[in-house]
């Protein structure tokens, strides 16, 4: 169940409200209210409550609304709102990820900060392929301790000088609670990992980051699509209505590609939640001669984005070079994306493709 607060209310009222819903739900804490586009919303596992309490809810003075939500997850759910659109960045280089109206966005860069010079170069081809965004790690959870784990803090340093010359906004991924607010200082988006998808602890702080950052939500190895829906769920329900979700392969049995790429999941998710959706063809097959082909069957399948890994030497990348591409195929596929944009807007017709 998802109640909207008038914006009219007072504060008695809102102090009403309040103290029904905890009589009702039993809670010892007081509720909060998440702000989405300038609407406040309180998300209640409505299954306990009858139709007399409903009825009271929906007659309180503050109340502008309830709406029924039979999903487990309430505030990234459908019924809510159509779409979220993210605003990323500002001035000429300001973005908008999200949203039918708004073409892909392409976020791309190398697995791991490993050198200024590797990273400026990276940074400089990047913008001249045309992509929009920088990725990059300053912080990798590897799954041998003895392989590379990035530079740290030192690698923030690196990628805040990489957006400074290149005006390209930046995602790196955080790791651990106690370092959201030091990433958040720098990052431009937060990236979560698929290891760290249901870190709960994790999800909250980036929910209330002090910063206002836009969270990337990685899926989790071997995890259903209403796990992962959760899983954001934390973050907006901590404050953060700003989520991007990632496919980036899940666990499969066959070892020919690093994980299996689930591109089903991509116009399902947009009937299940408002939140964007970018696809990773980079950690989903494991092989940078996949990953053009594959990053055009994600935008044909309505994802909002790409995030590919590019190097300027993958193979001698300390992190994931065989999966990464090179600038000149970043340039192919963002030119790719753009002409299947227009073509399946109806400004392009398969004559001009081809």
């Amino acid at each position: 169940m998802l109640i909207t607060i008038s914006s009219e209310a007072t504060s008695d009222e809102r102090s009403q409200l309040m103290n029904l819903l905890c009589r009702l739900t039993g809670s010892q804490q007081p509720l909060a209210a998440v702000r989405i586009d300038k609407q406040e919303v309180i998300a209640l596992e409505g299954k306990a409550l009858d139709l007399d309490a409903r009825k009271a809810i929906a007659e309180q003075a503050a109340v502008e609304r309830t709406i029924s939500v039979k999903t487990p997850y309430k505030l990234v759910s459908k019924a809510l709102k159509q779409e979220t659109v993210i605003t990323i960045g500002s001035g000429e280089n300001l973005i908008r990820l999200g949203g039918s109206d708004n073409p892909p966005v392409v976020i791309a860069g190398p697995c791991a900060v490993e050198s200024k010079e590797q990273l400026l170069q990276t940074a400089r081809a990047v913008r001249a392929a045309g992509a929009q965004i920088l990725r990059g790690g300053a912080f990798k959870p590897r799954t041998s301790p003895y392989q590379f784990q990035g530079l740290g803090i030192e690698g923030l340093h690196l990628l805040a000088e990489a957006r400074e010359e290149t005006g390209l906004p930046i995602i790196t991924e955080v790791m651990e609670p106690g370092m959201v607010e030091t990433v958040g200082a720098f990052a431009d988006i937060l990236q979560i990992g698929s290891r760290n998808m249901q870190n709960y602890s994790l999800l909250q702080a980036a929910g209330r980051n002090s910063f206002g950052r836009p969270v990337m939500l990685k899926r989790g190895l071997s995890s259903t699509l209403d796990e992962w829906l959760l899983a954001a769920e934390y973050v907006v329900a901590a404050g953060n209505p700003n989520v991007i979700l990632c496919e980036r392969g899940i666990r499969s049995f066959d070892p020919q590609t690093r994980n299996m790429f689930d591109l089903t999941c991509v116009p399902l998710l947009h009937e299940l939640t408002h939140l964007p959706i970018v696809v990773d063809p980079s950690h989903a097959t494991g092989k940078r001669e996949l990953v053009p082909t594959m990053s055009r069957a994600g935008i044909a399948a309505g994802a909002n984005g790409l995030i590919l890994e590019t190097h300027i030497d993958p193979d001698n990348a300390l992190c994931d070079g065989r999966q990464s591409i090179t600038p000149a195929q970043l340039k192919g596929i963002v030119q790719e994306t753009r002409l299947l944009t227009q073509l399946f807007k109806g400004s392009l017709s398969l004559t001009h493709v081809a």
